[in-house]
């Protein structure tokens, strides 16, 4: 173990060392963990950085402090560090210990997607798609999220899901809407199991509801940007259920919607809920076992809470939703 929680001692020890020591600490009390975090980010840590203006944010082992955050994160930022460049387009755009700006968080969402961060691909290609803080480049975005799914960034993946879906720039596709939605769905994003499910229920019983299709900002959609004209992709997703019998379709829909709730947000949750309403009467017309696990599923979605979104998880936000 370090000799003393100081930064000359930090400035002492080896890199992997390092590393590893601040594991061990960060897995015991948070108050020591937060002394030792800043111990070392004062000592030049980039990680240490980082982690330390996260719990700033959140006022985790410490007291809640966003301008301290962002001046942590402004230190590692450059030293060229594309996480910190991503939270200071977080900060930007949220309004955490600067004033709300949505060109400046477009800058450093551009910096930290052009140092190859997925999630400041993502970040830069929402504002692209749609108009936040810069002019609307749809093509643009595009390309950065692609890249981002070529990353394996499950959020990219549903966001082309719903350029497909939609015909934002490229022809309009539910089959390979379905396929990018459903590859996001494997990768754990809650929209994309969600949207997979939706598709797979309207693929069953057609159109139930008028709100099924809606906006590109339907709330049982993902914002959805747009891409530019459709290219082969080294990752594109296999067809897995695009054109199974009806029963199938149905019980690959629930299998996606009892995934949902373990971590999509409380608004989404309700949303959700409520667009799922629509799909009974077809359930009972048309599924085996009527709309009984659908009714099962909605009164889980109704009282399930969600999962709140953190603060700012370096390494999992997206663009606040």
């Amino acid at each position: 173990m370090m000799a003393a929680l100081d930064s000359h001692t930090i400035n002492q020890t080896a890199p992997e060392q390092l590393a590893t020591e601040l594991q061990h600490i960060l897995a015991g009390p948070s108050e020591q963990a937060a002394a030792t975090l800043r111990a070392a980010a004062e000592g030049g840590v980039v990680q240490a950085q980082l982690v330390y203006g996260q719990w700033l944010l959140d006022g985790h082992g410490v007291a809640c402090d966003p301008a301290q955050a962002v001046q942590w994160f402004e230190h590692a930022s450059r030293k060229g560090d594309a996480m910190a460049l991503n939270m200071l387009g977080q900060c930007h755009a949220h309004g955490w210990g600067v004033a709300r700006n949505p060109f400046m968080a477009a800058y450093w969402f551009r910096l930290a997607a052009q140092a190859g961060l997925d999630w400041g691909m993502y970040n830069y290609a929402t504002a692209l798609s749609l108009g936040q803080g810069i002019a609307i480049d749809r093509p643009a975005a595009l390309d950065w999220f692609r890249k981002a799914a070529a990353l394996g960034h499950a959020k990219s993946m549903n966001m082309i899901g719903s350029f497909y879906e939609d015909g934002w720039v490229v022809a309009q596709d539910t089959t390979l809407a379905l396929d990018w939605y459903l590859q996001a769905a494997h990768g754990g994003d809650f929209r994309g199991q969600f949207n997979s499910a939706r598709l797979l229920l309207t693929q069953a019983f057609g159109d139930t509801s008028a709100g099924a299709r809606g906006s590109a900002h339907d709330p049982a959609r993902a914002p959805a940007p747009a891409l530019a004209p459709e290219h082969k992709q080294p990752n594109a997703p296999v067809h897995e259920s695009a054109h199974r019998p009806t029963q199938a379709s149905v019980e690959r829909a629930l299998f996606w919607l009892d995934k949902v709730p373990d971590s999509a947000t409380p608004a989404f949750m309700r949303k959700a809920a409520a667009w799922l309403h629509t799909q009974l009467p077809a359930m009972d017309a048309v599924a085996k076992a009527g709309s009984a696990p659908l009714r099962a599923l909605i009164a889980r979605y109704e009282r399930h809470p969600g999962t709140p979104a953190p603060g700012a998880a370096l390494a999992s936000r997206p663009h606040g939703t």
